[in-house]
């Protein structure tokens, strides 16, 4: 069992707690205003239905389902005319628009990843949390009134939900992964600056776009959300392609019998682990997983290959001779410069090289001894940690050992704790 399977289990069983309470509970009591409910469950219904096509790696596969429920969380005044929905029904409306919306997809056998949606359920019932009792108590506008002050509150309202939503999905991507949480709550705080401020900033707007114009004001302030999300659509599809041509590229090292097969898969994936161990996030692990790829594609460039492909067992001038060649080669294909820099430095001493170039160097080696063979795979450990006073940085070869105990990463060998 990976670290903190239970701590998500724990949040997706809270969720559904809260969604069934909700839904009871508006049963129950009948539903509060049913023109405003309507509207913004259908609002998160379209947002589902609008995931179509979404890409595994988005990190919000719904923005406008995300911003419609946020929306109706902090809804007070509906055109003048005060609102008296509360928590329980907020969860309620976003529980029954997403059902809704997620049912097509279901039937397709596409249906949404479980933690987003437990994500989703408990930051909506956060939101409301936050803001219903109190604008129900009038408390929230009587002493704020509906103005700027009232715009910042519901602001703060929505910085805090957003922290709330990093920490959850953190938590389920550490029990899913295995990585350290630190990294991972750090990628997620900086994913808020992203897809996560453009929720957040539409929710708030289409609260008080409700609040001056009534209901009518929902689809106009829905469809910049939707363009936006096509938009990210079309650049994630493109970074997809560009992901499979650098995979392709890599490939022909092993085509060309100059690597073995799985090698610049097994050393992109493992070095990708050990980055994310090390607290790399973001555009660094990207240019960390392409550099990993391709470090072996200097080889193409020798008039002899190597025996086996193991550059790691050449001597350092030939190693650094095949990265240069390689960095050559690297640049013609049109990928960051960044990703070029880490395959040229790649055989540089370490103490020399910045920690990409040092990940993709000891994860090289340890897989040029390894390879698929579990009983080389202890000895090939110990080689690297013998060679950390000169080839291999020591904290990159102890976070290796740190990611292989764990199980390392599918297709890679892992070796045994202790």
């Amino acid at each position: 069992m990976r670290p903190g399977t239970a701590t998500a289990g724990a949040v997706r069983a809270a969720a559904l707690l809260l969604g069934l309470a909700g839904l009871a509970d508006t049963l129950w009591h009948g539903v509060a205003e049913p023109g405003n409910a309507l509207a913004f469950g259908a609002l998160v219904a379209l947002g589902e239905l609008a995931r179509r096509g979404a890409h595994p790696e988005e990190r919000e596969p719904a923005p406008l389902a995300a911003a419609a429920a946020l929306a109706y969380a902090l809804l007070g005044d509906d055109a003048g005319a005060t609102t008296t929905h509360g928590v329980l029904q907020v969860v309620a409306v976003a529980c029954a628009g997403g059902l809704a919306g997620i049912i097509p997809h279901i039937a397709r056998g596409r249906g949404p990843d479980p933690d987003q949606l437990a994500r989703r359920v408990l930051t909506v019932g956060f939101a409301a949390l936050c803001f219903q009792p109190l604008y129900n108590a009038g408390a929230a506008t009587d002493r704020l009134g509906l103005g700027a002050a009232y715009a910042l509150f519901l602001l703060l309202v929505l910085v805090l939900t957003g922290l709330c939503d990093a920490v959850l999905a953190a938590l389920l991507l550490r029990a899913r992964t295995g990585y350290p949480y630190g990294p991972l709550l750090r990628d997620e705080l900086r994913a808020l600056l992203g897809i996560g401020s453009a929720v957040c900033a539409t929710g708030v707007v289409m609260a008080l776009g409700v609040t001056a114009a009534g209901l009518w004001a929902l689809p106009l302030l829905a469809v910049p959300l939707l363009l936006t999300q096509i938009s990210f659509r079309r650049y994630a599809a493109v970074r997809t392609v560009n992901r499979q041509t650098i995979a392709s590229l890599a490939r022909a090292t092993e085509i060309a019998g100059c690597t073995p097969p799985g090698h610049a898969r097994r050393v992109a994936a493992l070095s990708t682990a050990v980055g994310r161990e090390l607290g790399l996030g973001g555009t660094e692990l990207t240019v960390l997983e392409y550099a990993a790829l391709m470090h072996d594609i200097g080889q193409l460039s020798l008039v002899d290959p190597v025996a086996g492909g193991a550059t790691a067992l050449l001597p350092a001038e030939d190693q650094r001779r095949i990265a240069l060649l390689g960095g050559e080669v690297v640049r013609m294909t049109g990928v960051p410069a960044a990703v070029a820099r880490i395959v040229e430095r790649q055989a540089d001493p370490y103490r020399e090289q910045p920690l990409p170039a040092r990940i993709v160097r000891a994860v090289n080696a340890y897989d040029d001894l390894a390879g698929e063979d579990a009983a080389a795979a202890l000895e090939a450990l110990e080689l690297l940690r013998l060679g950390t006073a000169r080839d291999y940085h020591p904290e990159v070869v102890a976070c290796l050992a740190r990611v292989l105990a764990r199980g390392g990463t599918p297709g890679v060998t892992s070796v045994p704790t202790g």
